[in-house]
């Protein structure tokens, strides 16, 4: 669930003396936030976490290589140790159950699919619907198969308490920040539980919805002469609110074999008790944007202070770190080999069990799924025959009619088209994970409303109740459903490797956006440069039209180039962390461009939250454009250069055309319901954002794509500088360092480059490094573009990048971000801390 790319050192030095073992080290040169209980001398002996290298430093050595922290002027000590109690995902004092039932469902010859339990109290809703869907079509014909399906039950007594306790929390924590106006930013309240994301989940929660019920469901067949049909057939069912459910399956596999021996009430009793037994209690909760950090990273030790602060706080209280034989419940004294996964054990039996639980999960992950296996079974037959789409759709066919199958799914999950996936004479399971796998794909962990309308398993007994559902995603296996192309809009064939739209999809209307950019609008005669890619060139793309007349590198969607650095990244074996990382940063780029593209086109966007210093300036310079011009790229004067917000491009022209090529694709999402999610989830995000006076991913990308010069540049480094301090505030620039893309404009062969300031050209960061090195802990560029401000002509500029450089170093995730730095920038930072004390004295 949470897979981990195995580290791979960076091609630049560090600058130490360390050993080739050293350099294979989750994370070099660390140091703890929990550091100060061990001497100086003496490393944490467990070789889990990434441990400080203990080699003695030479004293003749020059200073530049000893990295010694800088004393940091009082003003900026900001980072200090933890003081908040930290808390558990999943409190042991919850009244919460990690499984609400377990269902019982039995196959019988006269009567047809039976519910033989429901423990501990029937379930609800319709009995003979539920056996069904446990009991799939084809099971007799396997010995054993998984299915999955989701349940909305929904309890309005309790959510309405939720919400009331939600409005308290919101209403408590306003007058907090009230009180709080004007005193010394270091000063934190040790009860002040918000900066853990609890009400930031409950904020989320409530305008999601409560979660759904996930249903994992094991159907298992036995040959039995001793019965009419020669067979006896039996599924059963866990019923959770945790979308990791893919953890219960060895439970699953033991007890329903005991349930064949003993099929009595009490066989699902110590199953209910066993599985509810499990202790989550010392795995700590996160924020939103430190799940984000730690899906970004593939060091094993990040956020480690939590789970041994957890342990802290259990030992301070008086619990024991022992087995309660009355729970049955078994505490873990240790901490995590990895911080990605939480491993604990569940009691069934007497057997323990041992089991990995994901830390971080992002919206719309649900079960155990492979983005790298559906990528593979239509990425094949693609790339060794490829067959164009005979029904072309604005929608689907952002490049044509060769546009790649996976970007053609992508697409139509992204503007709700009603997509199958059909596996014939394939297991259940195959095609239920590939449901949840298109739901994760067009999430991207940003976008939500996909499972919901999901159904990872269903049979033809319930088409007209499918039919009814706008936009759902749907497995089946039986063969039928290929043959109604009125049923759905895109089919995609698990068994071939091919995908058809259907001939009897609704045509898509013309709207005022891609009336906009069409040859002859404003958009077309206003910003697309001739010779550069005509606007008439950049639509053919966008309205499915041939791809052979796209200039400008043949890919005005840029849709070509990302899926092929995916597939390079499948085929090195990056691994699964690495593939979701990419289509997280496709998602979120396309949410970004579309927000300039409603502004551009309507004069205002809903998902734009603005900030109070970018309220001044006008929506044409959102995207880091306008004012003057020099050689074909855009500045804004120096005193504006950080009000702006949004997406950032080099040329308007390469803005116009972008947007050109994706403007079908932007106006069928914004008529979904992931949409209308998102701008919710972004006015949430937007109230607990600790930095609100710049647009902090703004700057940043400013600072990656454009050519500045020494003054625009010191002045985006002094508002990055002066915006981060706290710990919040770190752990935002952190996510704004993951979310950086520097993709250049679809077809550029290579981006302008980062922070070009006096004497210093781009950095040749082209398309090879665009989406090549997403899924690190670094991120797209780690701190090295902000390094680079260590280089910057004036003095207090250099200085205040190195204040910032060591209060992330001094972060409990920033210090992996630090690790990450080469040896030319570390030994900037040192050059820089080293001329401060000596004119200091």
């Amino acid at each position: 669930m949470a897979s981990v790319l195995a580290y791979r050192p960076g091609t630049s030095g560090t600058g130490t003396a360390s050993t080739s073992d050293d350099a294979r080290r989750p994370s070099l040169n660390s140091q703890p936030s929990y550091r100060s209980k061990h001497s100086a001398s003496t490393p944490p002996s467990d070789d889990r976490i990434s441990a400080p290298i203990t080699k003695p430093i030479d004293a003749a050595r020059p200073a530049v290589f000893s990295f010694s922290r800088p004393a940091l002027p009082q003003q900026n000590s900001m980072i200090r140790k933890r003081k908040r109690k930290v808390r558990s995902q999943y409190p042991s004092d919850s009244d919460d159950k990690h499984v609400e039932y377990i269902l019982v469902a039995s196959f019988d010859i006269d009567r047809g699919s039976i519910m033989e339990h429901q423990y501990p109290a029937p379930i609800g809703g319709d009995e003979n619907m539920l056996a069904e869907l446990m009991l799939p079509d084809q099971a007799h014909m396997r010995t054993q198969d998984w299915t999955m399906f989701f349940l909305h039950k929904d309890n309005a007594e309790d959510e309405e308490v939720r919400r009331e306790k939600l409005e308290k929390r919101k209403a408590e924590r306003l007058e907090r920040l009230k009180a709080k106006e004007g005193e010394d930013a270091v000063d934190e309240d040790e009860d002040d539980n918000d900066s853990d994301g609890s009400l930031e989940d409950e904020d989320l929660r409530s305008v999601a919805g409560p979660p759904l019920v996930y249903v994992l469901n094991l159907v298992t067949t036995k040959q039995d002469n001793s019965v009419r049909r020669g067979a006896v057939c039996k599924a059963m069912a866990v019923c959770t609110r945790h979308p990791f459910l893919h953890i219960y399956k060895p439970l699953l596999l033991l007890a329903l074999e005991e349930y064949f021996k003993n099929p009595v009430v009490e066989t699902l009793s110590t199953l209910y008790d066993s599985l509810n037994a499990m202790d989550l209690s010392l795995m700590p909760r996160l924020s939103t944007m430190e799940r984000l950090i730690l899906q970004a990273s593939d060091v094993r030790d990040v956020y480690v202070e939590r789970f041994e602060a957890l342990h802290e706080q259990r030992g301070a209280s008086g619990a024991e770190l022992t087995h309660s034989p009355s729970t049955g419940r078994t505490r873990n004294g240790g901490l995590p080999r990895d911080t990605h996964e939480f491993e604990t054990v569940l009691p069934y039996n007497g057997i323990p069990i041992p089991v990995k639980v994901p830390t971080a999960l992002t919206a719309e992950t649900v079960g155990d799924f492979s983005l790298v296996k559906l990528i593979q079974t239509f990425s094949q037959p693609h790339a060794t025959s490829p067959e164009p789409f005979k029904t072309l759709h604005p929608h689907l066919t952002t490049s044509g009619a060769l546009t790649h199958p996976i970007i053609v799914l992508l697409n139509a999950l992204l503007t709700q088209k009603r997509i199958i996936f059909i596996g014939h004479n394939l297991p259940s399971s195959t095609v239920a994970e590939t449901v949840l796998a298109a739901c994760a794909l067009a999430s991207g962990g940003l976008l939500r409303g996909f499972v919901r309308h999901a159904f990872p398993y269903t049979d033809l007994t319930k088409i007209d109740d499918l039919l009814k559902v706008p936009g759902f995603i749907a497995g089946v296996t039986n063969p039928t459903f290929s043959m109604h192309a009125e049923w759905w809009d895109l089919l995609c064939d698990l068994t071939t490797g091919r995908m058809k739209i259907s001939p009897k999809i609704e045509p898509a209307p013309t709207t005022e956006g891609t009336a906009y950019f069409a040859p002859g609008g404003l958009g077309a005669m206003g910003g697309i440069e001739k010779g550069g890619g005509s606007g008439s060139s950049s639509m053919a793309a966008g309205l499915g039209g041939s791809s052979s007349s796209v200039s400008y590198g043949g890919d005005a969607t840029g849709d070509n180039f990302f899926i092929n650095s995916v597939l390079t990244a499948v085929n090195e074996r990056r691994g699964e962390g690495a593939i979701r990382a990419k289509f997280r940063l496709w998602i979120l780029k396309f949410t970004r461009i579309a927000a300039a593209f409603e502004e551009l086109v309507y004069g205002a966007s809903a998902l734009v939250v603005s900030t109070p210093a970018g309220d001044v300036v006008s929506p044409a310079s959102s995207p880091g454009l306008t004012r003057t011009m020099s050689g074909g790229t855009l500045h804004t004067a120096t005193n504006e250069i950080t009000r702006g917000y949004g997406y950032v491009w080099p040329t308007l022209s390469e803005k116009n055309r972008e947007l050109a090529a994706n403007a079908t694709r932007i106006e069928g999402w914004m008529k979904t319901r992931s949409y209308y999610n998102y701008i919710q989830d972004l006015a949430v995000f937007y109230s607990y954002r600790p930095i609100k006076t710049i647009d902090l991913q703004h700057c940043h990308d400013k600072l990656v794509k454009l050519r500045l010069g020494p003054d625009n540049a010191a002045a985006l480094y002094a508002a990055i500088c002066s915006a981060v301090h706290s710990t919040e505030q770190i752990d935002q620039l952190l996510v704004t360092v993951v979310n950086t893309n520097p993709i250049p404009a679809a077809g550029q062969a290579s981006a302008t480059g980062p922070a070009a300031m006096q004497g210093m050209g781009g950095s040749g960061i082209g398309a090879s490094a665009t989406w090549g090195s997403a899924g690190n802990a670094a991120g797209g560029g780690g701190l090295f573009h902000l390094a680079l401000g260590l280089f910057h002509p004036r003095l207090e500029i250099r200085e205040k990048v190195a204040d910032l450089l060591a209060r992330v170093r001094e972060h409990e995730a920033g210090r992996h971000f630090w690790n990450r730095l080469g040896g030319f920038e570390r030994a900037a930072f040192e050059r820089v801390e080293s001329a401060r004390r000596d004119r200091e004295g």
